[in-house]
């Protein structure tokens, strides 16, 4: 029975791993320093552990203190579940940066289960020894077992789980299925086990409650199967009109739809690249890289009746949720890719009147691979001539935390010959973080004029310099785009 255990323990470490990640995503962002730092504070738990779980087996080598160790961790994955969203709301507004955030949220959260967890392994080893001359191989055996059920619990999680059943669910069946594990140890202690149960059950009511009570609110909270997303309802500040928005990371929103008009632009920057649509006279094929909520798509479709627009999403759930909460309905001249976007034109070849690049992670910055001078070279291959490439950008294009735009303007510029740069908020306010546009051309000089006037004023706002000073190509082999975006520093 300990193999069953150990091997179960192992599983649920990983699963809380896993689902972890996508609890702190609206908070945290899911960066290569969110994953660093919940991993490394996982593996130090687990480590911590390690050492405390050997101490404490050859002090008390006992099933039924093991037994213990499992329920008390059962109870604290169930807490959890209760506590995360006040715990990751306090640790947000006390406004510590990304590293403390993720640092500070994985110690509260994960790191107590993961250490009691880290126990289990040790103290089987001590309960399964009998002789001196086979312990190597009761541990190798019960150590094996213990990283096969971690391979089945990452596996699980990620290719089903999560997407399936949410974060919260998975945390409170990892909180019973560990309690179960705990009395296949130990059949006694019946008691303190249906205590166990009990707050596991009591933390569940309460969130069912607090869910039922978002729903009807109007918010609903969509795990997929590549990140997480809440949309939820509201009324626009400026005009008073009710709006439908999405967000997949913490501080803005991804996508919005008017209630009383589904098929007007509702964000600024969306009307922002709208304005590029000018840039081409009469385009015929368009290529949107990044879906979310398909408001910008079906504005192309419906501007231009003889274009047709491709559009690549990775995430098929953000998909589900478009056609469910904002509008979004087939059409002939719509063609929807579930796909990355790199490797989707790194296998195209166009030619497209338009491009548009419009991917970000939950930290709103791009997927560095998306941005390099080698994605620039497939994206111009995949140009018509006169067609023009528009990346969708977030941040102070003026400044020290211009950094990143900067050398986003110097790769583009590597590749293209006319690369512009345009501040939503105009070249005055080019030192405030907004959203930032990118143009770029393969043919050199100005484009057609538009007869538009709000389009020739914006193409007058073409900022000076972009690239400026300190700024450095992006590269498949180096691309440090969070560490330059979140001015993290290298």
């Amino acid at each position: 029975m300990l193999e069953v255990v150990v091997f179960g323990c192992g599983a649920a470490v990983m699963v809380l791993e896993l689902v972890g990640a996508r609890i702190l995503a609206p908070f945290c962002g899911t960066s290569l320093v969110v994953w660093s730092g919940l991993i490394g504070l996982v593996m130090a738990s687990l480590a911590l552990g390690y050492w405390l779980g050997g101490k404490l087996a050859d002090r008390r080598p006992e099933a039924k203190v093991l037994s213990g160790l499992i329920a008390l961790a059962a109870v604290l994955v169930a807490a959890t579940a209760a506590t995360k969203i006040p715990l990751l709301e306090f640790l947000a507004s006390r406004e510590i940066g990304p590293k403390l955030m993720v640092l500070g949220a994985t110690l509260t959260l994960y790191a107590p289960a993961a250490a009691l967890l880290g126990m289990v392994s040790p103290f089987a080893v001590r309960l399964a020894v009998r002789d001196a001359a086979s312990a190597g191989a009761t541990a190798g055996r019960l150590y094996a077992l213990s990283t096969a059920g971690s391979i089945v619990g990452t596996l699980a999680a990620g290719f089903y789980l999560i997407a399936a059943l949410g974060s919260t669910a998975i945390l409170l069946a990892v909180a019973g299925f560990l309690l179960v594990l705990s009395f296949l140890t130990w059949r006694g202690g019946i008691k303190a086990k249906l205590v166990a149960g009990a707050v596991i059950a009591l933390c569940g009511l309460g969130l069912w409650a607090n869910d039922a009570s978002l729903a009807a609110a109007g918010v609903t909270d969509v795990d997929t199967a590549y990140g997480r997303l809440l949309v939820y309802q509201g009324v626009e500040p400026e005009s008073g009109r009710p709006i439908r928005l999405m967000t997949t990371g913490p501080n803005r929103c991804q996508s919005a739809v008017y209630l009383d008009a589904p098929d007007e632009l509702a964000l600024p920057y969306t009307r922002f690249f709208a304005l590029a649509l000018t840039m081409v006279e009469a385009p015929r094929r368009v290529l949107v890289l990044g879906g979310g909520g398909y408001s910008f798509p079906r504005h192309v479709l419906s501007a231009f009746p003889q274009a047709a627009v491709t559009v690549v999403e990775l995430d098929p759930g953000v998909t589900a949720v478009a056609r469910t909460h904002f509008g979004l309905t087939d059409d002939p001249r719509l063609t929807i890719v579930h796909e990355d976007a790199r490797v989707f034109v790194n296998r195209q070849s166009g030619p497209y009147d338009l491009i548009y690049l419009d991917v970000f992670g939950t930290d709103y910055l791009p997927p560095f691979h998306v941005v390099t001078r080698e994605a620039a070279r497939r994206l111009a291959a995949l140009l018509a001539p006169g067609g023009v490439v528009v990346v969708n950008a977030i941040g102070a294009p003026a400044g020290p935390g211009g950094l990143f735009l900067r050398c986003l303007a110097a790769t583009f510029a590597d590749v293209f010959a006319d690369t512009a740069v345009y501040a939503l908020g105009g070249p005055q306010r080019a030192s405030e973080e907004q959203n930032v546009m990118l143009t770029a051309r393969c043919e050199p000089g100005p484009g057609p004029v538009p007869a538009n006037a709000e389009a020739r004023a914006f193409l007058a706002g073409r900022l000076a310099d972009p690239v400026g000073a300190g700024a450095m190509v992006l590269t498949d082999d180096h691309a440090p785009v969070e560490w330059l975006g979140l001015g993290l520093g290298l």
